[in-house]
């Protein structure tokens, strides 16, 4: 990983997916004992609404009602 002259790096979109870190998000470095540490700050009110829309739409076809939704969550549906 490179940091720009602007003191920018981007996070590899693994580890993004990996730690749920989503556009708009805050981040923060922490001082490690031996390392420079990146961890996302504390959920904003947001991050609900962000997520959601980064979802929406992801599936593809056509949704599911809400009993669809709660037999798939109580493992109902194969």
């Amino acid at each position: 990983m490179r940091v720009t002259e602007k003191g920018q790096a981007t996070i590899p979109v693994d580890k993004r997916e990996q730690y749920g870190i989503m556009p708009g998000d805050e981040v923060e470095f922490v001082d490690g004992e031996d390392a420079l540490v990146l961890r996302r700050s504390h959920a904003s009110p947001n991050r609900g609404r962000r997520l959601v829309g980064h979802l929406t739409g992801r599936a593809g076809g056509e949704g599911m009602s809400t009993d669809e939704i709660m037999e798939l969550t109580r493992g109902e549906r194969a």
